[in-house]
C-alpha cells in the first residue's frame, strides 16, 4: 500500500526534506508512516527544527524504527520534558507494509531512508523510501542527463 505523496498537498506543512536521497538514491517506492514522538519533539518539529542528514530506517522484531533524525530539545522544556535529540523513534506503518519493507529491503538489497517530514492535519509523518543506492558514475550520469532535458526544454521555449 505505497503511496506517492507530494509536498504540496493542503493541510501539509513540510518541516524537513532529505535533499540529498535524490542524488544519492535512485527512489523505487514511498511509504507515508506516523512516527512515534514525545511532547517535546512534537514542539521543536512544530518551531521547525529537524535534520534528517545521515538518517535511516530498520526494521527490528516486525518493528520499523528511524535512526539518525536529529531533533533538538524545544527551547522552553526543562528537566523531565526534554528528550534525547538522536534518539530511535517507532515509526507508525501496517504490518503487511512492513513486512513488504522488510522483505524486499533483503531479497533487493535495498536501503529504507526518510525523504521528508511533515504534519498533515496536525499529525506528524514521515515518508519513507525504498531505495536502491547508486555508483559514482551513476549519479554523474543522472546530473548529465537532468542538464540536457533542461537546455533541451529552454531551446524549445526560445523556439515558441
Amino acid at each position: 500500500m505505497a503511496k506517492k505523496t507530494s509536498s504540496a498537498k493542503p493541510g501539509r506543512k513540510v518541516i524537513a526534506q532529505n535533499r540529498r536521497v535524490r542524488h544519492d538514491y535512485d527512489v523505487l517506492d514511498v511509504f507515508e508512516c506516523g512516527i512515534v514522538l514525545v511532547g517535546s519533539e512534537v514542539k521543536s518539529l512544530r518551531e521547525g527544527k529537524c535534520q534528517l542528514k545521515d538518517s535511516y530506517v530498520r526494521i527490528e522484531r516486525g518493528e520499523a524504527w528511524l535512526f539518525g533524525v536529529h531533533i533538538p530539545p524545544y527551547l522552553h522544556a526543562s528537566g523531565f520534558g526534554t528528550h534525547e535529540p538522536e534518539r530511535t523513534r517507532k515509526l507508525l506503518l501496517h504490518r503487511r507494509e512492513i513486512e513488504e519493507l522488510r522483505s524486499r529491503s533483503q531479497q533487493e538489497s535495498l536501503t529504507i531512508v526518510p525523504t521528508s517530514v511533515y504534519f498533515d492535519k496536525g499529525h506528524a509523518k514521515v515518508d519513507v523510501a525504498l531505495a536502491r543506492g547508486r555508483k559514482t558514475y551513476d549519479k554523474r550520469r543522472a546530473l548529465a542527463e537532468r542538464d540536457s532535458k533542461r537546455e533541451a526544454e529552454r531551446a524549445m521555449r526560445g523556439h515558441e
